[in-house]
């Protein structure tokens, strides 16, 4: 009688997650071709061998008052991933970031004997610290993107593992600003800002406007600047088309997804808080960073904020080494300005790539094989 090949399960929220699922599975392939992957998975996941129970777009969602929108569609999917993984055990389950939806996941699994990973700690040292707790009873190792992330765990008697940023490893070596500027056709003697006004549908219809309405003032200050905005899907950049119909027309190039090519062409990036901001600073390229949600959101959100700022650069140096602006600060007149005092400040741009190198030499760990090797020992009794 054929033995059942092992599955790992797993479950990612969002692109991001999508890209570190990938790479996981591709080394776990290498050292297991035998394992079989199933649970909820984004397009990336997909094309690696994992078997989508869900697709990942319906988890997508960020804050309080968009949640609430999809919240009973979100709980019935977690409740039947529970079903699904407790009817038909993994050898490990690892959720991968999306806390809200995979701890509670992972309790479930845990208490009933699979072990579980969470993949990307919780920001538990930014906002809701009381969160260990639960992980704590969650998870049997959590995998952390950031050194100074092992710390906390270990001080909590959690078992966890540093394995670097998966962007790190992939935008170390980043084709040159004139080879970019190049392929897309852009000049090399002009200034370029790249737009990136986020990838949800929810972001886009919160800053789009914002976003074109701080680049017509730049472009007013400065009627040479190009700019470059990199929208995801056929619904982004409808939004976003539409916010330049409404403001009026600047001299834009819009891309289908290639936020790394638009990033690395730019002289100064204007970016919506989220991993976008990692992404700037891994290609060293000075950015202002702001964010605006719902009102109500906000009013939930910002006062348990235990740092005072949101973007993962300035989180990772502890210091504003870039400029933020949230919520109500979040006006086309500061961003503008913002911008343009970065455009005009070469000596400050030359220092905050500098110190964007160094953190690009800290998070390259190579990330893949060092989750991998955190994750082997779990499989051990699932023999090939």
């Amino acid at each position: 009688m054929a033995v059942a090949a092992p599955v790992v399960g797993l479950v990612a929220g969002e692109a991001s997650g999508d890209l570190l699922g990938a790479h996981l599975v591709e080394a776990l392939k290498a050292r297991r071709p035998d394992l079989q992957f199933a649970g909820i998975a984004g397009p990336r996941m997909v094309a690696a061998g994992v078997r989508a129970l869900y697709p990942m777009e319906k988890l997508a969602v960020r804050g309080y008052v968009e949640v609430l929108k999809y919240y009973l569609e979100i709980i019935s999917i977690r409740r039947r991933v529970k079903q699904h993984f407790l009817a038909q055990p993994p050898v490990v389950f690892i959720g991968i970031d999306a806390p809200d939806f995979n701890l509670a996941l992972e309790l479930a699994l845990k208490r009933a004997g699979t072990p579980t990973i969470h993949y990307v700690s919780p920001s538990i040292w930014a906002w809701r610290g009381e969160r260990i707790h639960l992980i704590k009873q969650a998870v049997d190792r959590v995998l952390t993107l950031f050194p100074f992330e092992t710390d906390i765990y270990t001080k909590a008697a959690i078992p966890a593992s540093y394995v670097g940023h998966p962007l790190a490893d992939i935008l170390h070596g980043y084709p040159p600003q004139a080879a970019i500027r190049s392929q897309l056709g852009l000049p090399l003697d002009v200034p370029v800002i790249a737009l990136m006004p986020g990838s949800r549908v929810s972001e886009l219809q919160s800053m789009a406007r914002l976003f074109v309405e701080s680049a017509r003032r730049i472009a007013v200050a400065v009627p040479t600047a190009k700019f470059v905005v990199p929208l995801v899907n056929r619904e982004t950049r409808a939004l976003f088309e539409h916010a330049v119909g409404r403001v009026g027309a600047i001299d834009l190039l819009m891309l289908d997804g290639h936020s790394h090519d638009a990033i690395a062409a730019a002289d100064v990036v204007l970016v919506a808080s989220g991993t976008a901001t990692l992404e700037a600073a891994l290609l060293q390229r000075p950015m202002v960073i702001t964010y605006r949600m719902p009102r109500v959101s906000w009013w939930i959100m910002n006062p348990r904020r235990y740092l005072p700022y949101v973007g993962l650069p300035n989180i990772l140096a502890n210091e504003f080494v870039v400029p933020e602006f949230l919520q109500d600060e979040a006006t086309p007149e500061n961003l503008a300005q913002a911008v343009l005092d970065l455009l005009s400040d070469a000596p400050r741009r030359e220092r905050i790539r500098q110190r964007f190198a160094l953190m690009l030499a800290d998070l390259m760990q190579n990330t893949a094989q060092k989750a991998a090797d955190a994750v082997m020992p779990y499989l051990e009794n699932s023999p090939p």
